[in-house]
């Protein structure tokens, strides 16, 4: 446009010279060949053009002291800055069970999903003749328990000899230990729950032999004990405090849950500089599953009174001096751009902290800072 205007100009300047009744026309001029008279007159129309020239650009300029821009009061605020880190969910309570003794599977009461009791009996291992023992034993124990007991009578009444008393004695209580081992082998043949939980899937079929192995008979977990377990720098030691509050957010539900660290590790890991820590996560829903990919945001800082501003507002000059501009003399419609030298404190979730520089309810220039300078006019 500014080139189109020139050229109109220009012409307009060839036109006045050739009406011009006091000198010689441009043609007279060039068919005259006189070259003093034409380098003076080539002089004389670059001084106006100059001048066109000039004209243009303070119009230019006027028009580049006025902006129109978005603005934004800033506010005392609450601030938190974040340790942004990946975690998985896990349970203490996801185990395979095994069976203790080997041998022939001959009941199973566990099916997949069934929800289970601790001490629940899930099924039975052939004993191969243990509870036969057990009751061999137990005859054996009550007849030794039977004749200790006349034996002691009778040695209260002085009657018989004290080694008679001392051996039904024995006899009994080796008896009785001879009874306990042999039920404590017998329990091992019954398969029970070892705690509260749901059986995720079973492995075996009843009547199959079966013996402690990788896969175990099945799988039972917990999942109202959930945590998630990640690795922490260790410059972040001192920041993070049992009962610290946490961010959990899950990828695949698209849900944040509201977590706290409940365990924090004692051990670098020298291979990394990273200490572990464990954060308890609540399942209402039972939607959480060991091994699902979390996303942990952990206060690392925080404070109540913090004034900040969006990070993109947020620049810097040449000097390096960090800045952001700021409206003055504002009547609620337009104002004179200010450029406020600011210190800033860190950065999260696409806000800056500002720790000098900026007061509350100052007001900010949020869109069209880069197109504005100090003392511009601003429309907003």
């Amino acid at each position: 446009m500014k080139k189109i205007i020139l050229l109109s100009a220009f012409s307009f300047l060839v036109f006045a010279c050739n009406s011009n009744e006091s000198g010689k026309t441009i043609d007279s001029l060039i068919a005259s060949k006189d070259a003093k008279a034409i380098t003076a007159k080539k002089a004389e129309l670059q001084a106006q053009l100059t001048q066109l020239e000039a004209a243009l650009a303070g119009l230019d300029t006027k028009k580049q002291e006025e902006a129109l821009v978005s603005v934004l009061a800033v506010k005392d605020t609450l601030f938190n800055h974040y340790l942004e880190i990946q975690g998985s969910i896990d349970t203490k309570e996801n185990i395979l069970v095994q069976p203790e003794v080997p041998g022939t599977l001959v009941t199973l009461n566990a099916k997949a999903g069934q929800h289970v009791t601790k001490g629940q009996i899930l099924g039975r291992v052939d004993d191969g003749g243990s509870s036969q023992q057990v009751a061999s034993l137990e005859t054996q124990y009550q007849l030794a328990k039977t004749t200790f007991e006349r034996q002691k009578n009778l040695w209260n009444q002085k009657i018989g000899s004290e080694i008679q008393y001392l051996q039904a004695q024995t006899q009994m209580l080796s008896l009785q230990r001879s009874v306990a081992q042999a039920k404590a082998q017998l329990s091992k043949t019954v398969i029970r729950a070892p705690f509260t939980g749901t059986i995720d899937e079973v492995f075996v079929e009843r009547g199959q032999v079966v013996a402690a192995n990788a896969q175990g008979l099945m799988r039972i977990v917990n999942l109202n004990n959930m945590y998630v377990s990640t690795s922490v720098p260790e410059t972040y030691i001192g920041k993070l405090k049992v009962g610290t509050q946490v961010d959990v957010y899950l990828t695949s539900l698209g849900k944040t849950y509201k977590g706290k660290v409940r365990q924090i590790g004692n051990f670098i890991n020298p291979n990394n500089r990273s200490f572990g820590i464990e954060v308890s996560v609540p399942n209402p829903e039972n939607l959480l599953r060991p091994n699902q990919v979390a996303q942990l945001k952990v206060i690392d800082y925080s404070n109540k009174n913090a004034i900040i501003v969006p990070t993109n507002v947020v620049q810097e000059d040449g000097q390096k001096n960090k800045f952001v501009y700021t409206v003055s003399n504002s009547n609620g419609k337009t104002g004179i751009a200010k450029k406020n030298l600011i210190k800033v404190g860190q950065s999260s979730d696409n806000v800056t902290e500002i720790v000098s520089g900026l007061s509350a309810n100052d007001i900010i220039v949020t869109e069209g800072m880069n197109a504005i300078s100090d003392g511009m006019k601003l429309n907003f």
